[in-house]
């Protein structure tokens, strides 16, 4: 009966098992809860899996390797050379951005009877790192997506909200999910290797790009000494992160960590965080604070729509140094318990996998009912300024 299930084609990601970002523990989660109904292929950058690493099968998925990043540049061509194979050995493309898009009208008009689904990811055009050239190949990629595919998934409201403004088109609203993280006590190898986190402390986890916000977060616990911060990131793959590092990595109550990969060691430091720093201002439904609403940590968030869509409103915000200080400054004033408490019946009610999946399975089978929803919130205005 194997041949018999319709095949998906899981294209986009570094590949699975996930040891990235967000895209690429939707991809693992979809494998792990889809493969008895589909017969899945993901598509996995050789750069990121060594040799050894480099397995044929995982849990029931065909993994295809690509010589290429899936990342930067390279990630162009990856995912067209992705989308090639995959429409022709796959019923159904799922495509996680828009990088590669720009290859969809010759899929339509070659292959129109394969359904492709694309999820736009948090309007990758307009993030702070990408020169005008990048931005422009973007967005002409994002509006490509919308016209070609047969499926729109937006991962927020406010994208959702932003592709009926701007293009008109109704599109499918999926989450992430966050149930695949769970609570870590701190053991005591852990506290030997980092002995800071015996005190209380913020935290946050984050690449180190000016859109997440990191120098307002570092300057405003820069002024203060009460409550230390523990921020890891990849600081070392910018200018900017490297010039932040330098400046605030010099004070003994703020601590700069590279990047952790091992999971239960990372859940170990972010679970038994006093309050969770969220500082992105830009995409839509972002993976780590969906994963710090499901800990149940009390969670103070840069002022934007999409994150307070995401945390309906349960979560307390800033938007400047001054107004985070502030915040620090009175956090045992503040009622962490009940923001805490809050913010996880949030999380059970909308992100776990076992939904987010249903919904992306129900999209494969075509079962989507797209309807008009309604809108209780305006989108950012340079967003707004930038669709008229």
């Amino acid at each position: 009966m194997q041949n018999l299930k319709r095949k998906l084609g899981i294209i986009g990601t570094v590949g699975v098992p996930a040891r990235y970002g967000g895209f690429e523990t939707l991809a693992h989660q979809l494998v792990e809860n889809l493969n008895q109904d589909y017969s899945i292929t993901v598509y996995n950058s050789t750069k990121h899996y060594s040799a050894k690493e480099r397995v044929k099968e995982w849990n029931g998925a065909r993994i295809k390797y690509i010589p290429l990043s899936a990342n930067g540049f390279q990630s162009i061509f990856y995912d067209i050379i992705s989308i090639i194979h995959a429409v022709l050995f796959c019923d159904v493309l799922l495509i996680l951005g828009v990088s590669g898009c720009l290859f969809l009208p010759f899929v339509k008009l070659f292959f129109p009877f394969k359904k492709v689904i694309v999820n736009l990811d948090g309007l990758e055009w307009r993030r702070a790192k990408w020169n005008k050239y990048a931005k422009t190949f973007l967005l002409w990629s994002e509006k490509v997506a919308v016209w070609c595919a047969d499926e729109i998934i937006a991962d927020n409201a406010a994208i959702q909200k932003y592709v009926l403004d701007r293009y008109g088109k109704a599109s499918n609203l999926i989450e992430y999910g966050a149930d695949h993280n769970q609570g870590e006590k701190i053991k005591p190898e852990t506290f030997e290797k980092f002995p800071f986190l015996k005190n209380e402390y913020a935290f946050k986890v984050a690449r180190i790009e000016p859109e997440n916000n990191i120098h307002t977060i570092l300057k405003a616990f820069a002024k203060q000494e009460n409550l230390p911060l523990v921020l890891i990131g990849n600081w070392k793959n910018s200018d900017y992160g490297k010039s932040l590092q330098e400046e605030f990595g010099q004070f003994n109550h703020m601590h700069l960590l590279d990047p952790i990969y091992e999971s239960n060691l990372l859940n170990q430091i972010r679970s038994n965080a006093k309050v969770y720093i969220h500082g992105h201002s830009e995409g839509g439904t972002n993976p780590s604070l969906v994963e710090a609403m499901y800990l149940g940590l009390p969670i103070i968030s840069f002022d934007i729509v999409y994150n307070k869509v995401t945390t309906e409103n349960q979560a307390i915000y800033f938007e400047t140094t001054d107004e985070l200080l502030q915040l620090i400054n009175k956090i045992n004033s503040l009622d962490l318990d009940k923001i805490s408490k809050n913010l996880l019946e949030v999380a059970n009610r909308r992100y776990l996998w076992s939904v987010i999946s249903n919904k992306y399975s129900d999209l494969v089978k075509g079962a989507s009912t797209l309807e008009t929803p309604t809108f209780d919130f305006e989108l950012p205005r340079k967003l707004q300024q930038a669709i008229s």
